[in-house]
């Protein structure tokens, strides 16, 4: 697909709609006219409203708050009281940005009526303009059922952190050509069930290139290679703020967890010395 130029990309903003929020049809027609979009989690009002000033036009309230922000050792444990709380914070904190909810494990394997009685919640409760749920043609059922009910839902296919336990740990997906035919098919399940758009996590590179070039809808890459039509991230990976060793997909565009440990030492060593407060702190 021919790629436009930077210059072109702020000449065409407005494809990303001229007021009020992104939607699902302004993400149809990025990928019509094959411009590329950057997609970010967020999880407090906050960062959230940083992220939508900075132009994000996607924020994903995902259910890897369970890892960086909650404390677990996975996203398993992560519930959908959790991500309707957060996922209201980033709502209220952003005015631009199309906000998706993740509907975390246990919110939808049940069946259609269970998915769709939890993205109905996240919708009513929490204001997100879309969900987004893990699978393939196993999961197809389940969007339908909420695509049916009015709700957009993006697909997430490949490396499902989800099934991690299934899995035997965070692998790449799609290699040999017996699961390369099963994650097309996947996507292509995606799609039919009427997803505007699709997660490829940890798959080749030039298999998901394959993937969407053959899909209508946009595809969003997370070590998924640069032919993707999106791109997403966690935020705390991508600004520095997660600690230990990150996956080969990510790229630290900031050092944040460094900057907030000096802060907090400078903080804590003026404290100590009586140096803060000082008189321009006091209230005369």
């Amino acid at each position: 697909m021919a790629r436009i130029s930077h210059a072109q990309e702020m000449q065409d903003a407005s494809v990303y709609g001229s007021s009020g929020r992104v939607t699902v049809r302004d993400i149809a027609k990025a990928k019509e006219r094959g411009h590329r979009w950057a997609m970010l989690t967020a999880y407090d009002a906050m960062t959230a409203a940083a992220f939508d000033e900075a132009g994000i036009p996607v924020i994903l309230v995902g259910d890897t708050m369970g890892n960086n922000h909650l404390g677990y050792d996975s996203t398993v444990p992560v519930s959908l009281d959790e991500i309707a709380l957060l996922a209201a914070a980033v709502v209220r904190g952003t005015e631009r940005a199309l906000v998706i909810g993740d509907l975390p494990f246990g919110s939808y394997q049940q069946g259609s009526e269970q998915a769709l009685q939890s993205a109905l919640r996240l919708v009513k409760e929490a204001g997100v303009g879309a969900v987004k749920l893990e699978g393939g043609e196993r999961s197809a059922p389940q969007i339908s059922a909420i695509v049916s009910a009015g709700i957009p839902v993006m697909g997430h296919v490949g490396l499902t952190p989800q099934s991690v336990n299934a899995f035997g740990g965070y692998r790449v997906q799609g290699r040999g050509d017996t699961a390369a035919r099963q994650l097309l098919q996947d996507a292509r399940a995606v799609q039919d069930a009427g997803a505007f758009g699709v997660v490829l996590e940890a798959v080749p590179g030039e298999l998901a290139s394959q993937v969407t070039d053959s899909l209508d809808i946009p595809t969003i890459g997370i070590g998924a290679g640069p032919e993707c039509d999106a791109q997403v991230l966690v935020w705390t990976d991508a600004l520095g703020v997660t600690p230990g060793r990150l996956p080969r997909f990510v790229k630290q565009y900031a050092e944040v967890r460094q900057t907030m440990v000096e802060a907090a030492r400078a903080y804590a060593e003026e404290v100590a010395d009586g140096a803060f407060p000082a008189p321009e702190h006091v209230y005369r």
